[in-house]
């Protein structure tokens, strides 16, 4: 809510203003903070009149009165996710709250509602074979297969569709069909496909250039496997804010190695590493590019993702890294499709 900071309220604030503060801006609520804008407490039209009926007075302060333990979101929260609390709680507010405690935004039902619709396209990459998924995609499509109650793609698209995206773009190729079959047009998801037929497969980006023309604004390129509650919206504005040509979606990924690290220098031992932890980051196989950058990609051969970041950090073209901190589950092996059905019915139902 963009007018949050106009709801905020110091503990020794009246009852009075406060209903004053809260009529004023709209949000049902006024947040009290400390002079640090440390969250105190939250106080709504309930909170005030089940006051008023043990005997408090509108002459007193909002620290009598107040909820002192409410419930909170950080800044990095999924929308999905926060918009889920507010359901599963009866809430209609919620505050944002840094790792300090301050008050740093206000979530309302309203925000979602009123959600604009983007006209960025989204392209997703749905002609692969799946051959780690074995006899799972000898007759289906990986993109195909049902993960809880619908395949793959279409609670991809959902999830898309939830967040205003309606322009899609799907590059086929194995069983195509199928997937031509099932969405047709988009209009029984409430968006508009296209598709873009591969004769060969093309890699992880070479379908870009089977665009008929190129997009006026950033696109969203992801992998037809993937399964997340990212919120492709603010990835999409960090782009652009940024001034980025290309954005990689990029994820913390540890390694354990099962033994003893030796350290050695001219043949003595330094020191001894018991099972030491790697991290790395990695790509997490969701982009946004700007058309600068599709038209990078050459025509109808085999071309992938990382080749184009690696052209145009190069060629001197400014590219970013977009941190996952919300689900999200690459559907490569077995192992994985199991752990997507088991998570389903808690994560995208």
């Amino acid at each position: 809510m963009r007018s949050w900071e106009q709801a905020l309220v110091a503990p020794e604030t009246t009852l009075r203003e406060a209903l004053q503060v809260i009529d004023r801006t709209g949000c049902q609520m006024a947040l009290v903070v400390d002079a640090g804008r440390r969250l105190l407490g939250t106080l709504s039209d309930g909170d005030i009149r089940r006051g008023l009926l043990k005997g408090t007075s509108l002459a007193d302060p909002v620290s009598s009165t107040m909820h002192r333990h409410p419930t909170c979101a950080r800044p990095g929260d999924n929308r999905e996710d926060i918009l889920a609390m507010m359901r599963g709680r009866g809430l209609h507010q919620i505050p944002v709250l840094d790792e300090q405690g301050r008050v740093v935004g206000l979530e309302t039902l309203g925000d979602f509602f009123a959600r604009p619709v983007r006209d960025n396209w989204v392209v997703i990459m749905a002609g692969g074979l799946g051959s780690r998924l074995a006899e799972l995609t000898r007759d289906t499509p990986k993109p195909m297969l049902r993960v809880g109650t619908r395949p793959i793609l279409e609670t991809i698209v959902r999830s898309f569709e939830h967040q205003g995206f309606r322009r899609f773009h799907f590059a086929v190729n194995y069983k195509a069909e199928q997937i031509e079959a099932h969405f047709g047009d988009g209009s029984d998801f409430g968006v508009e496909i296209h598709y873009l037929r591969e004769r060969e497969r093309l890699g992880t980006a070479g379908a870009l250039s089977l665009l008929q023309e190129l997009p006026s604004q950033p696109l969203v390129v992801t992998n037809a496997d993937l399964l997340t509650k990212e919120d492709f919206g603010a990835m999409v504005d960090g782009h652009v804010q940024s001034g980025a040509v290309a954005t990689m979606a990029v994820r913390d990924y540890e390694m354990q190695v099962p033994f003893g690290v030796v350290r050695e220098r001219d043949g003595c031992i330094s020191a001894i590493e018991e099972k030491p932890l790697q991290r790395f980051v990695v790509n997490a196989g969701m982009y946004v590019l700007s058309p600068e950058a599709v038209a990078m990609v050459p025509y109808n051969v085999s071309f992938d993702m990382p080749t184009l970041f690696q052209q145009l950090v190069a060629a001197g073209r400014p590219t970013r890294c977009h941190p996952v901190a919300s689900y999200w589950l690459d559907i490569g092996r077995i192992g994985d499709y199991e752990r997507a059905n088991h998570d389903f019915e808690q994560v995208f139902r």
